[in-house]
């Protein structure tokens, strides 16, 4: 196994590896996990492969990041798998996480009604075009939750002229839902959404809506997983948890990852080293 242990770690580690993978049906972990990943289909297409090839159950709490990483703190996990890297790494640097690996990536994209009130379609540059939106008084909806997409979205608004807690409940509004239920709430009131573009292939109710905005580089979207660490937290079933890490990284997972795709279209592109 080529991982780095940080201090404190590799003896819990090491011990519960120790007891390698027997009876590896009766073992099933909980992955605490960003919303995109499972409404986009994707662990419907990679457990089974997985849980096949180990005999391991895996279990997705599926929520925001911030909320899925609050929860990995609290020990209600065994795997962390979001996308919002400087708080992943923080995750790892307070002791709370073994190692983190860079997964898969994507992209995100700014969708919203085909006659574009903001004239923002075709535009590169996200925050010129989040400028456009507040400057136009179009409407725009955001997850507001501290997901990995709200996230980028803030660290998006910060580098604007924007304030947009300036324009709250009026041009600016905050769904504190999912990115499901955000999509909706835009669809319904004509309101601009920025979304990972996984969940937007795979959203039905689009309407007349379309992708307005694109191709920036500042809207990379990076997935990371990480081991929760049994140092802190008992209950992870280290073994078994690694053992999925592992295999998400490995050729085998990585391939899985790229072939899964959705009326077409390849949804996650993998990058692990």
């Amino acid at each position: 196994m080529s991982i780095n242990l940080r201090s404190g770690v590799a003896t819990a580690l090491a011990l519960a590896l120790s007891a390698g993978l027997a009876n590896a049906e009766d073992k099933s972990i909980i992955v605490q996990s960003t919303t995109s990943t499972a409404n986009s289909g994707l662990y419907d297409y990679l457990l089974p492969i997985f849980a096949e090839q180990t005999g391991i159950q895996v279990n997705v709490v599926a929520v925001g990041t911030g909320q899925a990483i609050k929860n990995a703190r609290n020990c209600d996990g065994d795997v962390l798998l979001v996308h919002a890297k400087p708080a992943e790494e923080k995750f790892v640097a307070d002791g709370m996480g073994v190692e983190r690996f860079d997964l898969m990536y994507n992209d995100f994209i700014i969708v919203g009604p085909n006659e574009d009130p903001a004239g923002v379609g075709g535009m590169t540059d996200a925050q010129d075009s989040l400028e456009r939106i507040a400057d136009s008084g179009a409407l725009f909806a955001s997850r507001g939750d501290d997901s990995g997409t709200h996230k980028k979205e803030m660290r998006l608004w910060a580098d604007t002229d924007v304030n947009p807690a300036d324009g709250s409940g009026e041009w600016y509004r905050e769904t504190g839902s999912g990115m499901g239920a955000t999509l909706n709430a835009g669809v319904g009131m004509d309101a601009y959404v920025m979304t990972d573009r996984a969940t937007w292939i795979s959203f039905e109710n689009k309407g007349d809506f379309v992708i307005q905005v694109e191709g920036d580089e500042d809207l990379f979207n990076q997935y990371g997983v990480i081991l929760v660490n049994p140092a802190k937290c008992e209950n992870v079933d280290a073994a078994s948890g690694q053992a999925f890490v592992d295999w998400l990284i490995s050729d085998a997972g990585q391939k899985a990852i790229g072939d899964y795709k959705l009326n077409g279209q390849q949804l996650f592109f993998p990058n692990a080293e």
